[in-house]
């Protein structure tokens, strides 16, 4: 019998990730059944399961990967001189999130995927703890540009870095939950946001 190549197994994988994830995008996690998740891949429940033991362990596996991307991103900013502003970077994590790898370009249904996602980490101690590794990456991934805009004089010292980091974790947060909540939000409307903010001066300083 011929060996599958690991270049198979990782598109097996890929796919039955975005099979689950199309079908609680839009059905929602509890009303989503492994059979319907069978039906959106197309593959027999052994083809499935030889890969993950069920749909709590999908559901994670897709977590694990929206915040590996997102790392990815904010890694590859920081060793770029100078590192992009953060309407910049913001506006790249999130296209690349809500755009370039959504299954079936279908934005909202995206991000009403991550939001549930969220809710479920209330409940699920295994995904919560993905949220919260997750989540910690980003802060210090956004903390190490924070140093890369200091170092090219891009920012001032008087603020933690965490504080930043923060911030702009939540801007990105709010902006994914009016996807799901109201659709149609285009990322270029976060980044002329978040540029104009970026522009004000304080007019009691000449």
């Amino acid at each position: 019998m011929a060996r599958v190549s690991q270049q198979h197994l990782d598109a097996r994988r890929r796919q039955i990730l975005a099979g689950a994830a199309r079908c609680v995008s839009r059905n929602g996690f509890h009303a989503t059944s492994m059979q319907d998740i069978l039906r959106e891949c197309g593959l027999s429940a052994g083809a499935v399961y030889r890969y993950f033991s069920g749909k709590d362990e999908l559901i994670a596996a897709i977590a694990d990967e929206a915040f590996s991307s997102i790392r990815t991103a904010f890694q590859e900013a920081a060793a770029t001189t100078p590192p992009p502003t953060p309407d910049v970077l913001l506006g790249r994590v999130l296209r690349r999130m809500l755009v370039e790898e959504v299954p079936g370009g279908d934005r909202q249904a995206f991000a009403r995927l991550v939001v549930q996602t969220w809710t479920e980490t209330l409940r699920d101690e295994r995904l919560a703890a993905i949220l919260a590794t997750g989540y910690n990456g980003m802060r210090q991934a956004w903390a190490e540009l924070v140093h890369a805009y200091r170092v090219n004089g891009q920012m001032e010292a008087d603020v933690e870095a965490d504080h930043v980091a923060r911030t702009l974790i939540a801007t990105a947060q709010g902006f994914i939950a009016q996807q799901a909540l109201f659709g149609d939000v285009r990322v270029e409307v976060l980044e002329d946001g978040l540029r104009a903010l970026m522009s004000m001066r304080d007019p009691k300083i000449s």
